[in-house]
């Protein structure tokens, strides 16, 4: 283990790295609440900002997985649909296996410049969370409380604002609901059994209704349907807590677009 590595892997580096998060997140989130004046004056420019400011703090996780741990996502997809990535709005479905997933996935955004504006559905309880949970409020992203009944009109609310957002986004769904376990997966199948659906062999049973929603509300202002799939190579569980310390490893992202408006190749290199 060289000097550096060892380096990664002490306490007095994370503490650093969390005071340095924490600190410029509370920093932000006091900028985001300097816009509200903004807001109804122009809107759009305060959306903006937002943006900017979100993605100044977003940015720092990718650098954590990227720069500190050395870790570099390998994206696999079709070259006609490669030209599209970032200049559309799109919504994105990815499995929910890895406790790094999200951070995989916001590399995706940072690669074609939405990080920014990148927007997810997220537990309601997140959005009174200092830092991450103040800045996703100010993003506009999508909360619910997993109770349909109450969550189905804030739920269209919220998605039928993102209709006029200035900036190019993409709305993450994690359609298992769930992050993947062995235990959740033979329930998952026992469901599937039941109602005469196909069994899934590395996927829980997607819930189907929230993305039937967000379909039907972003119709026109989503060009297309991001089919993510992402998995470690030489089996590896990667961690959080893995990343912090430095640790490496070697995700692929494999990408499928729905239907697409033209099929013509664009003549672009896939080494990311």
């Amino acid at each position: 283990m060289g000097l550096v590595q060892w380096l990664k892997g002490q306490f007095l580096c994370h503490l650093i790295i969390c005071y340095g998060f924490l600190v410029s997140g509370l920093l932000v989130n006091l900028l985001q609440i300097c816009t509200l004046p903004l807001w109804p004056i122009n809107k759009q420019l305060a959306r903006r900002i937002n943006c900017k400011l979100g993605y100044s703090l977003t940015s720092q996780s990718v650098a954590l997985l990227e720069w500190w741990s050395g870790t570099e996502v390998t994206f696999y997809t079709d070259p006609a649909d490669y030209q599209f990535y970032g200049k559309e709005n799109a919504i994105i479905v990815l499995n929910h296996n890895f406790e790094i997933d999200f951070l995989c996935g916001w590399t995706f955004c940072d690669r074609f410049g939405v990080l920014g504006a990148s927007k997810c559905l997220a537990k309601k309880e997140l959005s009174y969370l200092p830092v991450i949970g103040w800045m996703w409020y100010f993003l506009e992203m999508v909360f619910i409380k997993r109770k349909w009944e109450e969550d189905k009109r804030s739920f269209v609310q919220s998605l039928q604002n993102l209709r006029d957002y200035p900036e190019n986004f993409w709305f993450l769904l994690h359609c298992e609901g769930t992050r993947f376990t062995e235990e959740k997966h033979q329930i998952s199948m026992e469901v599937a059994e039941k109602k005469g659906l196909p069994k899934l062999k590395h996927h829980l049973l997607p819930r189907t209704k929230g993305f039937w929603v967000a379909v039907q509300n972003l119709r026109g202002t989503v060009a297309a349907v991001y089919c993510c799939t992402l998995n470690f190579r030489n089996n590896e569980t990667p961690t959080l807590l893995g990343v912090i310390n430095g640790k490496k490893y070697h995700p692929d992202l494999y990408i499928r677009t729905s239907s697409r408006r033209t099929t013509a190749t664009p003549d672009v290199s896939l080494a990311l």
